[in-house]
């Protein structure tokens, strides 16, 4: 099986805290819309596996009209051996969805919504520069629901400046409401060459302490335990029969191609990743240049990769795995490594898999940091 992930390079704002590709002009969207399909057409080679997950990500990709969507799931279908139980995701802004457009993106085969609310508070939004409103966040997801999309996630934002432990407690109170399936949840981080790396730098902005980020994280996994969800992964929570197949492939290292500028492909052995730049990229797949870089994927960086997203999930690091894939070097590197841990609380072996205990969690990169191996 495998995953195909398209990037929509549009906003129609820029948020402060993020450091993705896109633009705020449409001027070349018909332009960059041609060029995505002569490369889902020219890389079909590269491709053979039955295609389970297509993900629409940006961006915003609810940006598309249902002509523009139509055309690319119509490319899509051409090349690709895509399998009739397909898990078809789309990101968008809560601003972007009225009846009419989640009827169309139903009627083109979406099947989950991945919406961007970020907060359910007014000031956060603001803070954060986004284009809706607390109000159109929670007529976003209801109509979805109404249109009958009942496979929903929701992306929130904690341990931000202005986000106490109590108000991150009532966004929490609107996933029970809504009775949303899935939530990604996220810490926020300070990138560099944003708006808010800016105000944190000129001291505008301070951000929280540890202290907070650990108290609303706890929270956050005791609220989704509490209303039936599992937490599969660090940042991602789902009901049973709604984790996202296309992020679990990621993590489980299933092929899957990339298309559109800074897209990222990986076919096992390889990586690629297409340049960052929408008019690059439209010359060069106009003009037959080369668009991606790429990397031959080593023993150790293989392993080291294995590691970290294994070791978020709930899936854990397998031993049987190391031992039929990697080196007994490499496998004598990890169980020296792992001795250290396993004397602590914060991992556990059971059935020859290794986890993350409730306490490992917070710390889930630094621990797999300290089972890497570094040249």
């Amino acid at each position: 099986m495998a995953g195909l992930y398209l990037h929509i390079p549009f906003c129609k704002q820029k948020c402060s805290y993020c450091d993705f590709h896109f633009s705020t002009s449409l001027k070349h969207k018909p332009a960059l819309i041609e060029a995505l399909m002569k490369e889902i057409e020219y890389r079909r080679s590269q491709l053979q596996e039955p295609v389970k997950t297509i993900y629409f990500g940006g961006g915003t990709p609810s940006m598309l009209s249902d002509e523009e969507l139509k055309r690319i799931m119509d490319q899509l279908y051409r090349n690709y051996n895509i399998d009739p139980e397909i898990e078809f995701t789309l990101e968008c802004n809560p601003d972007d969805l009225t009846p009419e457009k989640v009827a169309g993106l139903k009627r083109l085969g979406v099947n989950r919504l991945s919406i961007g609310v970020q907060s359910f508070f007014e000031e956060d939004l603001r803070f954060f520069n986004r284009a809706h409103t607390m109000q159109q966040a929670e007529r976003s997801i209801q109509l979805s629901q109404d249109a009958g999309i009942t496979n929903i996630t929701i992306d929130l934002i904690y341990n931000t400046p202005q986000l106490s432990l109590a108000k991150w407690e009532k966004n929490l109170d609107k996933v029970e409401q809504f009775q949303v399936p899935h939530l990604s949840a996220y810490t926020l981080t300070v990138e560099n060459n944003t708006a808010l790396s800016h105000l944190v730098n000129t001291r505008q902005v301070r951000m929280p302490g540890d202290e907070l980020a650990v108290a609303q994280f706890n929270m956050l996994v005791e609220r989704t335990k509490a209303i039936g969800m599992i937490q599969y992964e660090v940042s991602n929570f789902g009901k049973e029969g709604y984790f996202s197949q296309h992020n679990s492939n990621y993590w489980k290292g299933v092929e899957y191609l990339g298309f559109g500028p800074s897209a990222h492909s990986y076919t096992g052995q390889k990586r690629s990743w297409n340049v960052a730049h929408n008019l690059k990229y439209i010359e060069a797949i106009r003009s037959g240049n080369r668009f991606c870089e790429e990397e031959m994927i080593d023993e150790q960086t293989a392993y080291n990769e294995y590691v970290l997203t294994r070791l978020r999930t709930i899936w854990g690091i397998d031993r049987a795995y190391l031992a039929g894939h990697f080196s007994a070097d490499i496998n004598r590197h990890f169980e020296a490594e792992l001795a250290k841990y396993l004397k602590t609380s914060y991992l556990q072996s059971e059935n020859n898999r290794i986890r993350l205990t409730s306490e490992g969690l917070v710390l889930a990169d630094s621990i797999a940091s300290d089972l890497f191996i570094v040249s």
